[in-house]
């Protein structure tokens, strides 16, 4: 890759939820981004309701060559939601498909990160990695847990996230704040990737 075609170690948040959440203040995503401001860390946050304004959005994200994409909002095994509509597998994929290639995505949507997303974003996209929650988890756990890992990940090394510090990382936070995570990442194999286990 060349360095004009370099992407940048900048953060794109995406947030979307429920109406009752919006009316709690249960802003997750905004959380984090205030952090990743307080802290010096390049980032945008935008919040959207529809599955088209996340089309546009990962444009964005696309045309921005940021390197770490982290979507917040509600979801299941089989789906993510917006706050009006739901958005399956296969179909987010096909929206993630030019827009992650060697990038991450961080997916702080309860039940998401499991096989079947695993099997539809790596086929498709060619990223790096993918991480997750594959339980339910407490909002307020969630934001501590992504702005810890956001603010320790930067403080090592501010130009890229290397893979022997990603494990270490998630695995001391998942010690700490005791939430359940799942750490996916490329791997030449029939599936086109492997687990990286946290105890």
């Amino acid at each position: 890759m060349s360095s004009k075609n370099k992407t940048k170690p900048s953060v794109f948040i995406i947030e979307s939820l429920k109406f009752e959440d919006e009316e709690k203040d249960n802003f997750e995503g905004q959380i984090i981004s205030r952090i990743l401001k307080m802290s010096g860390i390049e980032h945008k946050y935008f919040y959207i309701r529809t599955g088209n304004e996340l089309q546009v959005l990962l444009e964005k994200f696309c045309a921005l060559n940021y390197r770490y994409l982290h979507i917040s909002c509600h979801g299941n095994s089989e789906l993510i939601c917006t706050t009006l509509d739901e958005i399956r597998f296969a179909p987010l994929a096909e929206l993630l498909d030019n827009n992650l290639y060697q990038k991450r995505l961080f997916l702080s949507a309860c039940l998401s990160a499991n096989e079947q997303l695993a099997d539809a974003v790596f086929k498709r996209t060619g990223c790096y990695s993918l991480i997750g929650s594959h339980k339910k988890i407490r909002i307020d756990d969630a934001a501590i847990f992504w702005a810890s890992f956001y603010q320790r990940m930067f403080r090592q090394n501010p130009r890229a996230m290397k893979l022997d510090v990603i494990k270490p990382t998630l695995q001391q936070l998942v010690d700490v704040h005791k939430v359940p995570i799942r750490y996916f990442t490329t791997k030449k194999n029939k599936r086109g990737w492997e687990e990286i286990k946290l105890t």
